[in-house]
């Protein structure tokens, strides 16, 4: 099994499916995943193959673009069994992606293995800071939500269902889920990492609102 081939092939056929996507969740991002999970793994360890296939397949079919809830993890096993990459590897990289998204403030993370905590730390990082909130916006344009709406309030989803089917704004979105990734990252070097990003959020919202509130000018 030739695995810098398989990387490069799934890297191709991740960028042709996801290229001219503009919901923040396009081949950049899986670009960047899967960049940033390798930096953690330097330091936390990890099978850098199924962690590179993990972060690169991770949003190729996602329910957020009104997929099927399996569908993601049905592709990449496709494609990793035409790679013929063994069973034991495709089951975990599949587990992977079926687990790794935030469902919900109440809903408990079932990532467990280092892998997946590396990948599912990677794609977390990825929605804090300046592209974070760019990512944000585009998303919540892309769902007609209103930027900002002070009558609609944030909400602590307890289900992946309440979650899932929320009516909300792009600003609470920060609420709902970007300002609590900081303290629901899973590895220590995850953790380091956030810090300047989380407290670049922080800022935004507070300029935000004050302009919002007329309040600087």
């Amino acid at each position: 099994m030739n695995k810098k081939l398989i990387i490069q092939k799934i890297k191709k056929q991740v960028q042709n499916t996801l290229r001219g996507e503009a919901t923040g969740h396009d081949w950049w991002h899986a670009w960047r995943v899967w960049k940033i999970a390798e930096k953690i793994a330097k330091k936390e360890g990890g099978d850098l193959f199924v962690i590179g296939l993990a972060s690169l397949l991770h949003d190729i079919e996602d329910w957020k673009f009104g997929k099927k809830k399996d569908s993601g993890v049905n592709l990449a096993r496709k494609w990793l069994k035409e790679l013929k990459v063994n069973q034991r590897t495709t089951d975990y990289i599949c587990q992977i992606i079926k687990n790794i998204s935030f469902k919900g403030a109440g809903v408990k993370n079932k990532i467990k293995t280092k892998e997946g905590k590396i990948v599912q730390d990677a794609d977390r990082l990825d929605v804090l800071g300046a592209i974070g909130i760019a990512r944000t916006f585009a998303y919540g344009g892309s769902k007609d939500r209103e930027i900002y709406n002070p009558k609609i309030k944030p909400k602590f989803h307890r289900t992946f269902k309440e979650y899932k089917n929320a009516k909300s704004t792009s600003i609470n979105h920060f609420y709902e889920k970007l300002l609590l990734l900081k303290d629901r990252l899973n590895t220590k070097t995850a953790k380091r990492m956030a810090i300047k990003r989380h407290q670049f959020l922080k800022k935004f919202l507070k300029e935000f609102f004050e302009e919002w509130n007329l309040k600087d000018l």
